[in-house]
């Protein structure tokens, strides 16, 4: 059985450290906000100036002047502070973000990511994609294994990139890889989902990859 969207937030969850610094991308990545460990300090940024980001508001005590970089509506922290966005893009150009979780279209085996654009489609913007998986020490992605019915993990990208051998793992709702993006193992299976079997992975998997002699599963 493949994982839900929020079970993959919490498998994504397990990538958070004390201490760190995270920028979460539009999509499933703000669902990770919900699975913090308890007594964890981690600090959320967005792109539109705003460092400590709280949890989701419950419905009716939404404040419109609260938001992420995704337009949804958040809550602050005693520790908020806020800034520029310039200041904010400061943070992630200058490495200072210990860790980006991402939504992706495409992702290849030598980490390779698009997640920003289809052509013949509008956009109303590039977002800070580009500036995070260049800046950012590490990057995760988190997606759907296939879009309808199609892989997404591929051996070449068919949509514009948002930056070439930038990503450290992959987390869908069948599986999580890692990848070397040195190109010296590339992409290797780590994790199955629940019920989900490696020939499923496979017969739904165009990128070539490694299968770890620990590969962890339910059983495991």
């Amino acid at each position: 059985m493949a994982w839900t969207r929020d079970q993959m937030a919490a498998r994504a969850a397990k990538e958070l450290r004390d201490g760190f610094y995270v920028n979460l991308g539009i999509g499933i990545p703000t669902l990770v906000s919900n699975f913090i460990p308890l007594g964890m300090d981690v600090q959320l940024q967005s792109e539109n100036g705003m460092l400590g980001m709280g949890p989701f508001p419950f419905e009716g005590e939404e404040d419109a002047d609260l938001i992420n970089a995704g337009k949804q509506t958040i809550t602050e922290l005693p520790t908020t502070s806020y800034f520029a966005s310039s200041d904010s893009f400061g943070m992630i150009r200058g490495g200072h973000i210990d860790l980006a979780i991402l939504g992706a279209m495409e992702v290849t085996d030598r980490g390779d990511l698009a997640n920003w654009m289809i052509p013949g489609k509008m956009v109303k913007g590039m977002g800070g994609a580009m500036d995070l998986v260049a800046g950012v020490k590490r990057v995760v992605v988190v997606m759907e294994h296939t879009a309808k019915g199609q892989p997404k993990l591929l051996r070449k990208c068919t949509l514009p990139l948002t930056g070439t051998a930038v990503i450290d793992l992959v987390i869908t709702d069948l599986a999580v890889f890692s990848i070397d993006k040195t190109g010296g193992t590339g992409m290797t299976l780590i994790e199955l989902a629940d019920d989900v079997t490696l020939d499923e992975v496979k017969a739904k998997t165009e990128a070539r990859f490694k299968v770890a002699p620990d590969l962890k599963t339910k059983a495991a």
